[in-house]
């Protein structure tokens, strides 16, 4: 892999297509074409600028020469890891990931207290007949603003007849910004509890609530033989042949954003349109940088764990203001991360953020 990836930054011709598609560029001192330069004649790198990058994959999407920039960055971390140049609050993540086996170092034991806001069984997924896994993961197990998320799914199948179930504390982080943050060991012990754990109960299908998860399971954990989905590929269906009926109204002006790791890096752009398209009331509207040029709110890449130092206007107020200048009054989206950077921002606009999820039960 290492002959490989050093073949791969000599091809680069310096085009800065990837530089000129990163939204970092520009506004914080992240240059993504010199420091794929750097690692070209092995020279030294200024240890803090790896850490500005967020995983959006804008740079390999467009780069002509397959060079993939964003592995570069990961390579270049993942050296500044084992040196130990790495932000505190980094490295606070990955303790408690090592031992917790999520970011936040919450108790694995109550990775599924979400479950007990639901006056349904949710069985494990042994135990079901179609074994098909909804991968909570973590955000959506302990944070408290996203742990509706795995709830109002959960009653969103439970109404369209889909059955699933899930691993409970079984269930390990799935490593996908672990593994974007440089700690290539600790992302190979999580990918192999979770195999194991797909494999003993004979998981045939994962269905996953964030993109993030979607994107690791479904790219980055080898043939496994397992169909992955967002949650959103199911629902749009069941809602659109009406075996799930919305009979409330929605009576608003809501902009979708694109989270990057379902969007541009998965090309899942058409089924949270037509679910919100099928919400009766709603307004849909569109940002000028949508879709595949979607602007990134930044939460990738482990900027969710901590803040770069450099002062400059988060991505998060930009699409706000954007959001703002559309006339929006709520901004929808179909990832938890993208819900955490935009909502404070948000708010300070006077308006709201929610999960596609969210809305749907406001109208169930």
């Amino acid at each position: 892999m290492l002959e490989q990836a050093a073949t791969r930054v000599l091809t680069c011709i310096q085009c800065g297509k990837c530089t000129g598609s990163c939204p970092e560029s520009g506004r914080t001192p992240f240059n993504v074409r010199m420091l794929v330069r750097k690692k070209q004649f092995q020279a030294a790198v200024d240890e803090a600028l790896p850490w500005y990058c967020t995983s959006c994959g804008a740079c390999t999407i467009r780069c002509p020469r397959d060079v993939k920039p964003s592995e570069v960055i990961i390579e270049l971390r993942s050296k500044l890891v084992e040196d130990g140049d790495i932000p505190v609050a980094l490295q606070k993540a990955l303790e408690n990931t090592f031992v917790q086996k999520n970011p936040w170092g919450r108790s694995r034991n109550k990775r599924a207290d979400w479950v007990e806001k639901i006056d349904f069984e949710v069985p494990h997924v042994s135990e079901t007949q179609s074994k098909r896994l909804l991968f909570v993961c973590c955000i959506q197990a302990y944070d408290p603003r996203c742990m509706v998320i795995p709830v109002n799914v959960a009653r969103l199948f439970h109404a369209g007849g889909l059955e699933f179930g899930i691993l409970g504390e079984e269930e390990a982080c799935c490593g996908n910004e672990i593994r974007r943050i440089g700690e290539a060991g600790l992302f190979e012990e999580l990918e192999e509890e979770n195999k194991a754990a797909f494999e003993e109960y004979g998981v045939k299908e994962i269905v996953a609530l964030s993109p993030h998860c979607m994107n690791v399971l479904k790219k980055e954990y080898g043939d496994m033989g397992i169909k992955v989905v967002h949650y959103t590929e199911l629902l749009a269906p069941l809602i659109e042949e009406g075996t799930i009926k919305l009979p409330g109204s929605f009576g608003k002006k809501v902009i979708y954003h694109d989270p990057c790791f379902l969007g541009k890096q998965n090309g899942i752009f058409d089924e949270p349109r037509s679910i919100l398209r099928a919400v009766p009331g709603l307004d849909l509207l569109e940002f000028s940088r949508s879709r595949e040029v979607s602007l990134c709110c930044e939460g990738g890449g482990g900027r969710m764990f901590f803040e770069v130092e450099a002062t400059y206007q988060r991505n998060a107020e930009v699409r706000v203001l954007d959001a703002v200048d559309r006339g929006a009054e709520i901004i929808a989206t179909a990832c938890p991360f993208c819900v955490m950077t935009l909502e404070d921002p948000a708010t300070e606009k006077g308006l709201a953020v929610k999960e596609l999820s969210e809305i749907l039960m406001e109208v169930l």
